[in-house]
């Protein structure tokens, strides 16, 4: 997979040595003292000791001495535009939360879901994210490009990005919670998803963008709009991913609506398989885990979030032991106002501890792994990146841990996992750097911080105004 200037020797090195490196392949490989090289937007080589000083066209060679080299962490659940309403409605379970705050985001337009995308990202990014991905699925009428202010706003970030171009159809004339001026019709939601598609994705090995086909959750799209999302999605060959199983609430719902749970409900759809990730899966029995591992079916586990919304601790352990691929998400900041990977890194670990499996439900090295390969795997590109391997994309990031928040911890991945939130020296995404000494390259952070402010400010005015 290297790229043939790589082997000529015509391609820009950057050489990071003197780190800890904690590599997440097959075999969690791990390096005390050791180097990566970067050719490109390629990882050539990981290794033990210092990289061969002849190495050709070097332009740049760090010393990562009291740093840790992780492959960069991988967002697989979020809701960029609710960056600009954190903070409400926080002691709300989560049809009582979606009620609440359905009326203001049913008045978001193409200014406000760009400032928030751009917070979003821009918080993820400098905690260590190089794969983002963003569920959108509110585009009431008349609101402008919003999926193309989202990846707008990725590419200028220069993010690896996967936008799951959402929709609803099921207002609340039909018994769904969303009002009905923020939801599409079933033909409407079909093509603007299809269009999306047709104009940004690209299938191939380095893409930085990708599209997949993401109706919102049961209890707010119809029947048929799952059915042919699904048969749109793998007509053209994209990914799949909705809400799924998240409380108890929803279960009844899907009962009392359909006769049956909400993953035979999903099954029924056409909604389980290889190409499929759902967002949360708490409320999961043992038939509901072995459909997810029996048909691929990934799982993106959002701790923070969960715990927010008091929506339960998913079966995180049992889902792994029984194979079903799981990635870590932020989810949206509504529910989780911290907005950072980290967290879920610690989280998903705290967490699951509490559940039935207490101490030995995860460990530090199998959180990262959530946070890197598994989110690889939910995103269906374990091919590319989540781990450094020769080969792969160069997405990685030097965290550094000589500072006092860490430096007594002898074990740097259990540094940063149960420790604070490290900085993060450096990030780069397809080789070129997104984050320098813990700053944004590529962004004005303050910037950003005064376009979200000005309009989550003009998104509570409007609301207020109903």
């Amino acid at each position: 997979m290297a790229p043939s200037a790589a082997r000529t020797g015509t391609v820009e090195r950057i050489v990071i040595e003197n780190c800890a490196i904690a590599t997440v392949d097959a075999d969690d490989t791990e390096y005390a003292s050791g180097h990566v090289v970067v050719a490109g937007n390629r990882i050539e080589s990981v290794g033990a000791g210092k990289a061969p000083e002849s190495l050709a066209n070097v332009v740049r060679r760090i010393d990562g001495t009291g740093h840790l080299v992780t492959p960069g962490l991988i967002n697989t659940h979020h809701h960029y535009y609710q960056w600009i309403t954190r903070g409400l409605a926080t002691d709300h379970n989560l049809f009582d939360w979606l009620v609440a705050l359905y009326p203001t985001w049913a008045r978001i337009d193409e200014p406000m879901v760009r400032a928030a995308a751009q917070g979003s990202l821009a918080m993820m990014a400098r905690g260590g994210v190089t794969t983002a991905m963003d569920h959108h699925y509110v585009y009431p009428q008349g609101s402008g490009d919003l999926s193309g202010a989202i990846i707008g706003s990725a590419r200028e970030m220069g993010v690896r990005f996967t936008l799951a171009r959402g929709s609803m159809d099921r207002g609340t004339s039909d018994g769904g919670l969303p009002p009905d001026f923020a939801v599409e019709s079933l033909e409407g939601a079909l093509a603007g998803t299809e269009e999306t598609i047709d104009k940004h994705h690209d299938a191939s090995f380095d893409a930085m963008t990708q599209i997949a086909v993401a109706p919102c959750s049961p209890f707010s799209v119809t029947t048929e709009l799952l059915r042919q999302g699904a048969e749109l999605a793998r007509r053209k060959g994209v990914r799949l991913h909705t809400h799924g199983s998240e409380t108890v609430e929803e279960e009844e719902f899907c009962k009392e609506l359909f006769g049956m749970g909400p993953t035979d409900y999903f099954e029924s759809t056409g909604w389980l398989g290889s190409d499929v990730w759902m967002a949360h899966c708490v409320h999961m029995n043992d038939s509901d885990i072995a459909a997810f591992a029996r048909t691929g079916t990934g799982v993106a586990h959002c701790p923070s979030s969960n715990a927010r919304l008091a929506a339960g601790i998913a079966r995180v352990p049992d889902m792994l032991r029984a194979g079903v691929p799981v990635g870590l998400g932020v989810d949206g900041t509504a529910s989780n106002e911290s907005g950072e990977l980290h967290t879920e890194l610690r989280n998903a670990l705290l967490i699951n501890r509490l559940g039935a499996h207490r101490e030995a439900a995860l460990n530090a090295r199998q959180a990262l792994r959530l946070g890197t390969y598994g989110g690889a795997q939910v995103l269906g590109r374990a091919d590319a990146i989540g781990s450094l391997e020769p080969g792969k994309l160069a997405d990685l990031v030097m965290w550094k841990l000589d500072t006092f928040a860490h430096s007594s911890i002898a074990d740097p991945v259990v540094a940063l996992v149960f420790g604070a939130a490290a900085p993060v020296t450096l990030s780069l995404v397809d080789g070129k750097t997104v984050v320098e000494g813990n700053h944004l390259t590529t962004v004005d952070e303050d910037a950003i911080a005064r376009s979200t402010r000005d309009e989550a400010q003009r998104l509570a005015r409007i609301a207020a105004q109903g």
